[in-house]
């Protein structure tokens, strides 16, 4: 990995501040200044990759000797550069946990240029993986009693994206994903069936479909609407039947029309040929508004496959998420631009129960009584606590999560967000160094 995956703004500053010998320690903390139109709540994610990357960061030979002729950095910068790994803290909320705008994801403690430097690589994995586990969490709210699976990986913003979208998913309830390789990088079921240019190679729908069930008898679902829906349903019972395949391994698959009216005439036509355990799937455009739709319909579709609209987080593909300076040299510092004021200091989040307000607080405070602290220490010394990263865990810690997360909050449209306090400690610290930075003359 390499340190060179950041804006150039922040390798300037880095230089600049080598030069001065400005390396004391500061704290960065990043969070989300708002939540995007009909969120309630965001799923923490990302943490995997932000400490692969630390764990990875420097600069290289070639990296180094581009900086120095394309943005015409002198040799005794480069050198300094060259010495620098990440060697800091972080504090993070671990995956899977449901946070709220203006409550730090994660906190570097660095020398002042590492923290600097990997600023742009952490905000692009917690942004974009944060905000599609959240619309693959909705997905599942809407659709509680199905399986889904991510169908992304055709339609992400690059392969990268792809992989880290079958891996939020899988945290947060999917059943699988169509990603062969990510399936196989986070031991993820790989699941698919067919497209319709299987159907359309052979002469006849029913070869295609013999033909699939003849080499995968253990995973019949037949795509049946490329020529006619009903007809295609029929065709796949025929073939079923011919080859004797056992009901719990076939399916078909509804990929286009009004798939609440096909699931039931499919479901109907499968009860009727004696194969009441053969599965519906439906697939086609779909993401958590459309699945709520399906439910509340009764849609009998056991399975859902979900792809573009949740792989680019289609109707909020962005989060106002922000990287910002909290403390240098023991010194807490704030912003106070309009519209992006911050908090200073270190922070720690404190939860109590389901419908109690989270509580902002300066990390170094007593947790009031009946709270748990969202962020823990990840990283020490760039040496990373064990298990952090595992999905496992993250899958757990999201269903406990959903089970606590006030269903105001899960509504899909205007839901209402669990309100964020600060404590008196925070906002006493911050009315101090607004006062100070109010009354100062300009030019001190």
């Amino acid at each position: 990995m390499t340190a060179l995956h950041t804006d150039l703004y922040e390798v300037r500053m880095a230089a600049s501040y080598l030069r001065r010998g400005m390396t004391e320690l500061a704290t960065f903390s990043l969070f989300a200044r708002k939540l995007p139109r009909d969120r309630g709540f965001l799923v923490a994610a990302g943490l995997a990759d932000c400490l692969d990357f630390l764990r990875r960061f420097r600069f290289g030979d070639a990296e180094l000797a581009y900086l120095g002729q394309a943005v015409g950095l002198p040799d005794s910068d480069l050198a300094a550069l060259a010495e620098l790994r990440f060697d800091g803290d972080v504090w993070a909320v671990p995956e899977g946990r449901v946070v709220f705008a203006g409550e730090p994801l994660l906190e570097v403690t660095a020398p002042l240029p590492q923290a600097q430097l990997v600023e742009t690589a952490l905000l692009n994995y917690v942004t974009f993986q944060s905000a599609v586990a959240t619309k693959a969490a909705r997905c599942r709210i809407a659709a509680p009693d199905a399986d889904l699976v991510d169908f992304a990986a055709r339609r992400t913003h690059g392969l990268e994206s792809a992989r880290a979208m079958a891996r939020v998913s899988a945290m947060v309830g999917f059943a699988g994903t169509s990603n062969v390789a990510a399936a196989r990088e986070f031991d993820i079921p790989a699941l698919g069936t067919m497209a319709h240019s299987y159907v359309q190679a052979f002469a006849t729908e029913y070869e295609s479909f013999f033909a699939f069930g003849t080499d995968f008898p253990g995973a019949a679902v037949f795509l049946v609407d490329t020529y006619d829906t009903e007809r295609g349903v029929r065709t796949a019972i025929e073939a079923a039947a011919e080859l004797g395949l056992a009901q719990e391994r076939v399916g078909v698959r509804l990929d286009s029309g009004d798939l609440a009216e096909l699931a039931v005439l499919a479901r109907r036509l499968l009860d009727e040929a004696g194969m009441p355990k053969a599965r519906i799937v439906g697939s086609g455009g779909l993401d958590e508004y459309a699945l709520a739709e399906l439910t509340t319909a009764g849609a009998p579709i056991d399975t859902y496959g979900v792809g573009t609209k949740i792989g680019v987080s289609a109707d909020a593909p962005s989060l106002d998420s922000a990287y910002k300076l909290v403390e240098y040299a023991g010194r807490p510092v704030l912003k106070l631009s309009p519209g992006k004021a911050t908090n200073p200091g270190a922070k720690q989040v404190f939860r109590g129960g389901r419908g109690e307000q989270d509580v902002l607080a300066l990390r170094e405070e007593e947790p009031p009584g009946g709270t748990e602290p969202l962020l823990l220490p990840v990283l020490r010394a760039g040496m990373p606590r064990p298990g952090v990263d595992s999905l496992d865990a993250a899958r757990r810690r999201f269903d406990r999560e959903l089970a606590w997360l006030p269903e105001a909050a899960r509504r899909l449209r205007a839901p209402e967000t669990v309100p964020v306090t600060r404590s008196a400690a925070l906002r006493e610290l911050t009315d101090r160094l607004t006062a100070d930075h109010t009354t100062a003359r300009p030019g001190r």
